[in-house]
């Protein structure tokens, strides 16, 4: 990783993608290790993870997730997903996070060096743009060794710097012995996967509630 050890650097995590993305490689992160490989490389100023929570349900199974990320240097930006139905009269819910992410870049980019982006989402591509004519660096976090890529070609080409989730794998995958059960951590998301989430809308954030 290029990193300076004084510059001031922020981390934006889209969950969603995330999680998404090491699916697709075929690992589990652990959240505490990927926080202490970047305190361990530059001067870490705020960590910032995004989701949306469906907030009507008895239990969500993402919130052991954000309960613990929030203990545990993390800022969780959370909002809840707005129910809609779709042409074919399938009610879904829909939890996109772009918005806060951006403005917390930009918010932020006066007081950073150095902004960390964990998603491949093309979108991002004009933020990135905004933040380096501030003269901060960007480095975007996601994959291109998957089936089909995760990153968007133009915000790949957009970042100063890409770095390969996969190229991370063993100093932020959750150890586990070989008969363990996946993490309850990840398994979480699967379990809200279980619950609704459309993986042909992944990048949209929509979740799929049952039919009308």
């Amino acid at each position: 990783m290029k990193f300076y050890e004084q510059e001031r650097v922020g981390l934006f995590i889209d969950g969603a993608n995330l999680y998404a993305t090491a699916r697709a490689l075929g690992f589990d992160i652990d959240y505490k290790r990927l926080l202490e490989l970047f305190k361990g490389e530059c001067r870490l100023i705020r960590a910032f993870y995004y989701t949306a929570l469906v907030e009507d349900q008895e239990y969500s199974p993402i919130r052991p997730l954000i309960d613990w990320l929030d203990y545990n240097g993390y800022t969780m930006v959370t909002k809840p997903t707005k129910e809609f139905t779709d042409s074919s009269g399938r009610r879904k819910l829909k939890g996109n996070m772009d918005i806060e992410l951006a403005i917390d870049v930009l918010e932020m980019a006066d007081n950073l060096n150095h902004i960390v982006l964990f998603s491949g989402d093309g979108d991002f591509r004009r933020l990135v743009e905004a933040v380096q004519r501030k003269g901060v660096r960007v480095t975007v976090v996601s994959t291109v060794r998957s089936q089909p890529s995760m990153v968007a070609d133009e915000l790949r080409r957009q970042a100063d710097t890409f770095i390969d989730l996969l190229d991370l794998q063993e100093q932020i995958e959750r150890e586990l012995p070989r008969d363990h059960p996946r993490s309850r951590i990840e398994s979480d998301y699967e379990d809200d996967e279980a619950a609704g989430f459309d993986d042909e809308d992944e990048d949209e954030d929509v979740y799929e509630s049952g039919a009308a």
